[in-house]
């Protein structure tokens, strides 16, 4: 049976559980055995530091669970992921979509250099939407619990795949801490992807 070493292809199941101040915990996210995580392990980019040592020799059928803080995971809240963006960057068709661009939306973004990042609605101006582009869970301690499903080697197409479009290889689209966007942010406005909870490596 094969085991997680650099250029395999690893498929997680797991739950993903915020720590709070007082030292309960509370589910966000959840991957099952029929939507796992996939990655290839020592390329795809952006894997938690912890869980990544946790499972390195793992074969499929091991489990972990492993705990990480929040500099560890997500990085803590910064300003500098708050930007201003020009409405006409939402605008579709001519027109700006206001159905999705509201206080408190989560909305998919692409940077000018190609990196999928989520960002939170917090103000619409006449000119402008402030967005925070923080991950959801910057600032929080995590514990990663779950099952590892399959381990085989990397095929060519998954290699291509994993280091295009954002590089860190979440198909939950959930890349928000590998863009330091911050004002200078270029971003264009991507309709087709909805948000994850918080996966374990972007």
């Amino acid at each position: 049976m094969e085991k997680i070493e650099p250029g395999k292809y690893v498929e997680l199941a797991y739950d993903l559980y915020k720590i709070n101040n007082d030292g309960t915990e509370e589910l966000v996210h959840q991957t099952d055995e029929n939507d796992p995580e996939n990655f290839i392990y020592g390329l795809t980019r952006g894997l938690v530091a912890p869980l990544e040592s946790d499972i390195e020799g793992k074969q499929a059928g091991d489990t972990f669970d492993v705990t990480a803080t929040a500099e560890q995971a997500f990085g803590e809240r910064s300003d500098e992921y708050i930007a201003e963006l020009d409405k006409d960057v939402f605008v579709v068709d001519g027109k700006f979509d206001s159905e999705m661009v509201k206080v408190g939306n989560q909305l998919p973004m692409m940077t000018a250099e190609g990196l999928r990042i989520i960002g939170k609605v917090l103000e619409v101006t006449d000119t402008q939407v402030k967005m925070d582009f923080n991950h959801p869970l910057a600032g929080c301690s995590v514990r990663f619990k779950g099952k590892v499903l399959n381990v085989r080697d990397a095929n060519a197409e998954e290699i291509k795949m994993m280091q295009g479009g954002c590089g860190c290889g979440c198909h939950h689209d959930d890349c928000g801490d590998d863009c330091h966007c911050g004002d200078s942010c270029d971003c264009d406005h991507d309709h087709g992807h909805d948000h994850g909870c918080g996966c374990g490596h972007c």
